[in-house]
């Protein structure tokens, strides 16, 4: 078992790597044509192009079904039983679902849009851009089918790719048109076109990269029907919960457009950029676990199973909690620096929209993975149930009355009785749980760093860059020195991250710097 844990370990390293920086990059690339285009566009222009893709995304969760989650689930499982042969079945009938769904619903988007702009916007002018926003129900499909294959192949480099291409794309055209003066239009298009390209991109790397070097006679002869049956079994409970997750937010946004103002829903959706930072950090940890969790047996390897889940709420906590207190500590300086002086709104938004965050200590980041790694789709659902019960009804009391403020706290508050449900039953059931003491030296260490860093830049009366570049630098200093003093993290920690991102070149010898920066310090538990 300890073989395996740290071969785990380091491949899921390694995949959190390459992802982390194909977020990164795309991100970094994403936020500044966003930037560019908050300076272009005024704020209502950019709440309208906010608005235009709010009825393709609720399209959106009606698509998938679960099939993506199933790709990868299956294709992670029989590599890891040796069970080749069945595996260019699974991605030729996930891609063929993802294709006629996909279709559907973008026909069925282009017809509504009339009716969607002027009887629930009651704004008529959003008509041809929700239109136009439409074909990226189809695109998406694509992309996100090639994307689930990739991981499931933990070929994380593909995926990074294929993102790093869209925020290229996207980062060209859309100011391009904009200069030339469509404004809304010209950022709808830019992101449309982006999308069309990125999803040609996967599909030429899944062909090239790995489904033509199946062989043909690995072919496993079930029909696509058969196949798919399998995978919607599987799918289907964890698509009701995407669904009911999805449609919440979703919900949210029509209250959004509903009772909020352009302004502030600019203002919100520029708050929304600068939290995008932390799926640098989320979404390759949760990209990585799905797999891993998915190659465990929970009956026959139950130990693994509690070993993996405590170490990843425990490491994925010692990087999110301290990044996600520092933005919430710097959020009007780097508004201010990146989008200027006009986003008044943005940093309160922004501090409040990433407390949900914080939570990742009692393991909100990975009990999803793990539920949806071994097969436990039907309890992911009935705890979105939970959330969608709590949700909507404080949604309708808080939106109407607190504007963008109630909205984000109604997404807080819904979704922790679900949380509290979900990791009681695992635990009951699989024995699953966190380590309390170091959740809480976590937390205190972070928060130490942020007291510091608040008091350092609120005695500087420079430029928001300089506030900027102080508090970055002097939270990484008193949490490098905190985390490790106040026993947040151990030597063996340390050890262990040294041995998982082992074998990564130079970025192993960039990550063991202030690994071995740690290791110096005394521990004073």
């Amino acid at each position: 078992m300890e073989q395996k844990l740290v071969e785990m370990g380091k491949t899921s390293a390694k995949g959190s790597i390459q992802l982390f920086i194909g977020i990164a990059v795309s991100t970094i690339i994403m936020a500044v044509c966003t930037i560019i285009l908050a300076r272009l566009m005024t704020q209502e222009e950019y709440g309208l192009y906010s608005i235009a893709l709010i009825p393709s995304s609720m399209m959106i969760l009606f698509r998938d079904w679960g099939v993506n989650s199933a790709i990868t689930k299956y294709v992670a499982n029989l590599r890891a039983e040796n069970k080749i042969g069945r595996i260019k079945s699974i991605i030729y009938a996930g891609l063929t679902f993802e294709i006629l769904t996909g279709t559907v619903l973008t026909f069925l988007s282009l017809l509504l849009s009339n009716f969607i702009a002027t009887t629930i916007f009651h704004r008529a002018e959003l008509t041809f851009l929700i239109a136009i926003a439409s074909t990226t129900i189809l695109s998406g499909a694509i992309l996100i089918a090639a994307q689930s294959t990739f991981i499931g192949f933990e070929r994380m480099e593909l995926n990074s790719l294929t993102a790093i291409c869209q925020a290229i794309v996207k980062t060209i055209i859309s100011p391009v048109l904009i200069l030339l003066g469509y404004s809304a239009l010209g950022a709808v298009l830019g992101y449309t076109i982006s999308l069309t390209i990125a999803a040609l991109i996967s599909i030429i790397l899944l062909y090239f990269h790995i489904f033509r070097k199946l062989r043909i006679e690995n072919l496993h002869k079930t029909s696509i029907k058969k196949t798919l049956k399998e995978m919607l079994r599987y799918g289907v409970p964890l698509s009701i919960s995407s669904i009911l997750n999805g449609f919440l937010i979703q919900f949210y946004a029509f209250l959004m457009a509903i009772y909020c103002t352009d302004l502030m829903i600019g203002n919100y959706q520029v708050a929304i950029q600068f939290a995008t930072i932390l799926t640098f950090f989320t979404m390759p940890i949760s990209t990585v676990l799905f797999p891993a969790f998915s190659k465990i047996n929970p009956q026959d390897e139950n130990g693994l199973l509690q070993i993996i889940f405590t170490s990843s709420v425990k490491y994925t906590s010692l990087i999110l909690v301290p990044v996600t207190l520092a933005l919430m500590i710097l959020s009007k300086p780097m508004v201010g620096t990146l989008f200027g002086e006009k986003w008044t709104q943005a940093p309160l938004f922004l501090t409040l929209y990433i407390i949900d965050n914080l939570f990742v200590i009692l393991g909100s980041l990975t009990l999803g993975s793990l539920l949806a790694g071994i097969g436990e789709t039907k309890m992911q659902m009935k705890l979105s149930l939970i959330t969608l019960a709590i949700g909507i009804p404080l949604s309708l009391v808080f939106t109407p009355s607190m504007g963008i403020v109630g909205l984000i706290l109604t997404t807080i508050i819904a979704s922790k009785p679900s949380l509290g449900v979900g990791l009681h039953w695992a635990r009951k059931k699989y024995a699953v749980k966190m380590d309390i003491k170091s959740s809480v030296r976590i937390l205190i260490a972070s928060t130490a760093a942020a007291i510091a860093t608040l008091l350092a830049i609120n005695f500087i009366a420079y430029a928001d860059w300089v506030k900027l570049c102080v508090g970055i630098f002097v939270f990484s200093v008193a949490y490098l020195i905190a985390a490790p003093t106040l026993g947040a993290i151990n030597k063996s920690d340390i050890n262990n991250l040294k041995i998982m991102f082992s074998g990564l070149g130079i970025i192993s010898k960039i990550i063991n710097v202030p690994l071995s920066v740690m290791e110096r310090l005394p521990n004073l538990t």
